[in-house]
């Protein structure tokens, strides 16, 4: 059993505008996530008048975040970002409310709420993202009463690596706060380019990450980043990471996710990788969010107190049953996943 609010969470709260199919012409690269620029920002009224569009809470955080809060009790979560004074904020926390996430958020004035373009291409997903007021994140909302109580309080911390585009400062503060308080930090990847073009910012905080997740894009990224010999063994790039340089509060686990393919982990000091197979999923209706969901309910099973091969078959589970509908929406009432 957990206590109040093991587990903070701290990303870019967006809202989802999700177009399926039709939408090829949107963006061209399937799997991608980008973000927005102003060649770009045509895009949202494209698929707003012009495309069938879902709307749903997102952020890779926040995502994960409610995700892990649907395997453990009341007020296990609470997550951290920045948002503007409009009803894309008020959707978000509607959202997080139904789930049992606790929002805590910095309100930006003048600045609309981050969104994110999603266009479903079968089985395919792409990302355009317009951060809005979530690059406005200051780490002065991490000092608020509030949100020490949270911080000084969690047993766990995770971040997205989309954060970093913008947030390194407040990241670091949550990182270094781990490292030095005995909890574990957790950061996901989250997009190719984060490993490319924010090569440095990833390598300040991955010392102070005990739990590192990716999937095979995002680990072949890094490993080119990084000049690794074989940017296309998986195994060995997760090896690679998980002995990196460690300055967290325990010895470093990396998982890495490959759509059907077995899951890898590595563990720093290990001798070999493990794998996991995916249980298939006959009807995916969407994998938007599936890193998400699985990201979430290896950390919902961890703070739970589960071992790691306990948790990876959680996460498993969590992302099958997100592809299985919109977004990473999960069913309720509650399936028992652990």
């Amino acid at each position: 059993m957990t206590g109040q609010y093991e587990l903070i969470a701290i990303g870019n709260p967006l809202l989802d505008m999700q177009a399926r199919d039709g939408g090829e012409e949107l963006l061209k690269k399937a799997n991608d996530a980008i973000l927005a620029g102003p060649e770009h920002m045509p895009i949202y009224k494209d698929v707003a008048e012009n495309h069938q569009v879902t709307y749903i809470a997102g952020g890779a955080s926040q995502n994960a975040a409610r995700c892990a809060q649907y395997v453990l009790p009341a007020n296990s979560t609470a997550y951290f970002g920045a948002v503007g004074e409009d009803d894309l904020a008020q959707q978000q926390r509607s959202a997080n409310e139904r789930e049992g996430l606790k929002s805590v958020y910095q309100v930006i004035k003048g600045t609309p709420t981050g969104s994110c373009a999603v266009v479903i291409t079968g089985h395919h997903r792409s990302l355009c993202t317009n951060l809005g007021a979530a690059e406005k994140f200051t780490k002065d909302h991490l000092e608020t009463a509030e949100a020490q109580q949270l911080i000084k309080g969690a047993k766990y911390a995770y971040m997205e690596g989309y954060f970093l585009t913008h947030g390194l400062e407040s990241a670091m503060i949550l990182a270094k706060h781990a490292a030095e308080n005995k909890q574990i930090f957790s950061i996901n990847i989250s997009a190719p380019f984060i490993a490319q073009f924010f090569s440095a910012q990833l390598d300040e905080i991955l010392p102070y990450s005990s739990l590192v997740f990716g999937n095979e894009t995002e680990a072949e990224a890094y490993a080119e980043a990084h000049k690794l010999p074989n940017t296309k063994d998986l195994a060995a790039i997760a090896q690679h990471i998980a002995d990196s340089p460690n300055k967290s509060a325990a010895k470093r686990t990396v998982i890495i996710t490959h759509g059907a393919e077995p899951t890898i982990l590595a563990q720093e000091g290990g001798k070999e990788t493990k794998t996991f197979p995916v249980q298939k999923v006959e009807d995916i209706v969407d994998t938007n969010g599936a890193g998400d969901a699985f990201a979430g309910g290896v950390l919902g099973a961890s703070v739970a107190g589960k071992s790691i091969e306990e948790a990876i078959s959680v996460g498993q589970k969590l992302g099958a049953m997100c592809i299985g509908q919109n977004g990473p929406v999960l069913a309720f009432p509650k399936q028992k996943v652990m």
